[in-house]
């Protein structure tokens, strides 16, 4: 590997993109720390130390790979684009003229990624209010303190629409510089985006198991965080490159005067087809009832407003309360809901994601068969069977993954270590996914730049 990364080096075309990609990850890094025009960047610096636990705080900087912590222009990252990705996704089957581009190869594709690109716009506008409301719900309503200026009457409407437009900008900047490293650097650029803003946020919150009082508590989370990162790394690996092969069969085909011999291959279906989006979806859902909530809450002390405000009082901090001793009941149904959202979207997803790949259709049509099922419906009924069994073992994991803070902080009670659960957090399940998705990515792109020049690569 070490020869791979001299040779990589040695060769001016490709050391050229490596140094671009890292040269426009440091631009990135840089703007994300460019505060939002309006922002008391004082004021919020001062409420994220007090709340660095904060569950919507957290979700919100996952998804801008740690802007949100400095209320950066790049506040929302790549999501809005992403957003409008999947949208666009989950359209294409409905929708006949998007199915229609689709099937028209690289022309169509280049409409289709027009199309989300224009839809990320009002997205991203969406998206800032929402993100900046949702801020406010988690300040318990305390937006003015954070956003003084932020609002809809007359004599706020030109701050409110500086600071909309600007992390709309920002979101556009980071898609730019996502297509350019793309284009011009080795790797994915949007997602080596989200990637370095998850690095990037590794050791400030490594820097929080050093901050526990009790050295043993200290010691043990110390050495949790390696083990559980280690292991975990380590399952993530085999589980997103584990993989089904159906075996094809080919018949004996006739192409004007040349007759092609009949020959055998495979359907590669993979464990964990979804990737980290199921987690992203069970995230975005578990912090709903909150926010909602927030609305009905007339007294926060719960001392005056009867059943409604109870009620409502108790779903706004549903998952605010992250120890199994102080409410052993709603800390057990908060994970228990996450786990089930996150197996349920990783069954929906996955499906989705297959009957979009018309695997029947395509053998039928290539004159393809799997041995001894019936082409057609039979073999239609056969993959998603297929699909739907090795998916429960992907899904079962996400979700594991998913609540390993959960899983740890029990642990944590068991064995009374305080802050145990803080090793499950350095970096959590969904941003160790796609750091691992990255990393394999990026490599094998690097092996294919290697390879092509008769160089060894980095994958045996």
């Amino acid at each position: 590997m070490i020869e791979s990364v001299i040779a990589a080096f040695t060769l001016p075309d490709l050391r050229r993109r490596i140094l671009y990609t890292v040269g426009m990850l440091v631009v990135y890094r840089l703007l994300a720390n460019i505060p939002v025009p309006g922002v008391n960047l004082e004021a919020w610096l001062a409420f994220t130390e007090q709340t660095s636990s904060d569950s919507v705080i957290m979700f919100l900087d996952l998804l801008s790979g740690g802007a949100v912590r400095n209320f950066s222009v790049m506040a929302m990252g790549v999501y809005p684009y992403i957003t409008a990705s999947i949208i666009i996704q989950l359209l294409t089957p409905i929708v006949p003229q998007l199915e229609e581009l689709a099937s028209e190869g690289e022309t169509g594709r280049n409409k289709i990624n027009k199309i989300t690109y224009y839809m990320t716009v009002p997205l991203a506008l969406l998206q800032a209010v929402g993100q900046i409301r949702l801020i406010g719900f988690s300040l318990g309503g305390g937006l003015e303190s954070i956003m003084p200026f932020f609002g809809f009457a007359p004599d706020q409407i030109l701050p409110t629409l500086t600071t909309m437009l600007a992390m709309t900008a920002g979101t556009m900047v980071a898609v730019w510089i996502g297509e350019r490293i793309t284009d011009e650097g080795i790797g994915q650029g949007v997602s080596l985006i989200i990637f370095g803003g998850i690095v990037a946020e590794i050791l400030p919150n490594l820097s929080m198991l050093f901050t526990l009082d009790d050295t043993a508590a200290r010691t043990f989370s110390i050495i949790a965080f390696i083990i559980l990162t280690v292991a975990t790394v380590l399952v993530i690996v085999v589980v997103q490159e584990g993989q089904r092969r159906l075996p094809v069969q080919y018949g004996r085909r006739v192409r004007g005067r040349k007759v092609y011999q009949g020959q055998s291959t495979y359907i590669p279906l993979k464990v964990n087809t979804a990737g980290m989006i199921p987690i992203i979806f069970a995230q975005s859902i578990v912090i709903f009832p909150p926010l909602v909530a927030n609305f009905f809450v007339t007294d926060p002390t719960g001392a005056t407003g009867g059943f409604v405000n109870t009620l409502a009082l108790s779903l706004s901090n549903f998952g605010g309360q992250q120890s199994p001793q102080a409410d052993p009941l709603g800390f057990t149904l908060y994970w228990l809901f996450y786990f089930l959202l996150v197996v349920g979207f990783t069954f929906f997803y996955t499906d989705v994601m297959v009957s979009q790949q018309k695997i029947p259709q395509t053998l039928q049509r290539q004159g393809g068969f799997i041995p001894g099922i019936r082409p057609g419906k039979r073999t239609e009924d056969y993959v998603k069977a297929v699909v739907r069994r090795i998916t429960l073992f992907g899904a079962v994991f996400l979700g594991l993954v998913a609540i390993l803070p959960g899983i740890m902080a029990v642990v944590g009670v068991l064995l009374r270590i305080d802050g145990l659960d803080r090793s499950a957090l350095v970096i959590n399940g969904a941003g160790l996914i796609i750091v691992v998705g990255v990393v394999i990515d990026t490599m094998r792109q690097l092996e294919a730049q290697l390879l092509m020049r008769h160089y060894e690569g980095f994958i045996k």
